[in-house]
């Protein structure tokens, strides 16, 4: 089945979406660069927040050469469609988004320090696109555990927008909200760039620093 571009613009609605299966796609155990658990149980200090910043592939490096960075996953988040293949998000009919769950140690890294990688690594200003990777897979995305994460990363947000907007970019379109499921992505996506390190990283930022806990106000 073909879907146009234009399609891929806009999120389905949820009757409009694609089936999906009940049973979860085949994953590894372990993370293939650091050798941890992929999908836990992670010992009990540790955090975890999912992000979406285009292809995941790029993205998930970024994270997991994070210092302070646990482990990373990617999969697909803040959809309909259970289970989902990639295939299947690529067609735009599942209303996931391409994301990287990043488990992390708080008392290495802060929430803030996250983001900060998060927002500095990407364009938050296009909507369904990131550069060339065009399609509501690639839109921007915070998707936090708890009341006081959204408020620090709604918090990030609105000031990063501030400092895109003097720096002339439009309005930033990062969508913040409570982790809806996370659905690991298939075996081969896992930590791709670490199994093919000359593949394909969309990963680029605007060059806007981002003050989130710096204590520089922008």
């Amino acid at each position: 089945m073909l879907f146009s571009k234009q399609k891929k613009l806009q999120m389905p609605a949820a009757h409009e979406a694609l089936k999906g299966r009940p049973t979860p796609l085949d994953v590894p155990a372990r993370h293939f660069v650091n050798g941890r658990a992929l999908k836990g149980p992670w010992p009990q200090n540790l955090k975890t927040v999912t992000f979406g910043l285009g292809c995941f592939w790029g993205a998930e490096r970024k994270f997991w050469q994070t210092p302070g960075v646990y482990s990373t996953a990617v999969g697909y988040s803040a959809g309909y469609t259970p289970n989902p293949t990639y295939e299947e998000v690529c067609s735009g009919m599942t209303g996931h988004n391409e994301v990287v769950l990043v488990v992390y140690d708080p008392n290495e890294i802060t929430l803030e320090g996250l983001l900060k990688v998060f927002f500095e690594s990407h364009d938050p200003t296009q909507g369904m696109r990131q550069g060339g990777d065009i399609g509501t897979q690639y839109r921007s995305g915070i998707y936090v555990n708890d009341i006081q994460d959204l408020q620090v990363a709604e918090a990030a947000r609105a000031q990063y927008a501030k400092a895109l907007a003097t720096s002339g970019y439009g309005p930033i379109t990062t969508e913040v909200m409570q982790a809806p499921e996370f659905y690991y992505a298939e075996d081969y996506h896992q930590q791709y760039l670490a199994k093919n390190p000359g593949g394909y990283c969309g990963i680029g930022g605007t060059g806007v620093a981002c003050s989130i806990g710096t204590g520089v106000e922008v």
